[in-house]
């Protein structure tokens, strides 16, 4: 019955991402409760947000214990004959709960600080949050799921900024396709809304 139901919230995180915030550099790029690398990872990412635009990030994240550390950079060219928008930002994960026969789900604290650099408009970004998920294996395949959500609270400060504390809910699934090769999918509800997607080499 649990396997069955943990199979169902992975169709339903799938089923919503491809239908929709944001982390350090303002892209819907969330994180699953734990790492899918032992040393490091490195990948490419794209985000298409709610507004319209596209942003593209490398990522390289590094393990240490049960804490691990990543870095993103990249560019969002926006719609329209506006400027791009350089993407820079730093993100920690810890794990901080183990599933157990009472609560189901694994879970980490997600910390970060980056920003959106554009002349004239640039944002610094602070969030926080908690992502809560569990691995999932289905029977009789090599792929495993791992489906997550993470509630994110963040703080945002620029000189033309408005609304200097958001939410976003973000709603993910890390695809386990090898043991070298992990696919990603996510999205973000709330003041920041979009998609991401995302191609990682684990080490």
């Amino acid at each position: 019955m649990r396997r069955n139901a943990t199979l169902a919230i992975a169709a339903v995180f799938t089923v919503l991402a491809t239908g929709a915030g944001a982390q350090a550099t303002g892209t819907t790029t969330f994180n699953a409760p734990y790492r899918a690398f032992q040393r490091s990872e490195i990948g490419v990412l794209m985000s298409f947000p709610n507004g319209g635009g596209t942003a593209v990030e490398g990522a390289y994240r590094k393990a240490s214990g049960k804490f691990d550390i990543g870095f993103k950079a990249g560019f969002l060219d926006t719609p329209g004959p506006g400027n791009s928008v350089l993407l820079l930002g730093a993100e920690a994960r810890e794990r901080v709960i183990t599933h157990t026969v009472d609560f189901p789900l694994d879970g980490a604290l997600i910390v970060g600080a980056g920003g959106e650099f554009v002349s004239g408009s640039s944002a610094f970004l602070f969030p926080v949050g908690l992502s809560l998920g569990r691995r999932v294996n289905p029977q009789g395949s090599t792929v495993s799921i791992v489906p997550y959500v993470q509630p994110t609270l963040f703080l945002i400060a620029g000189s033309n900024v408005v609304d200097h504390v958001q939410f976003a809910l973000g709603l993910g699934a890390d695809f386990r396709l090898s043991r070298a090769f992990d696919a990603r999918l996510s999205a973000g509800l709330g003041d920041t809304e979009g998609v991401s997607i995302g191609a990682v080499w684990v080490h």
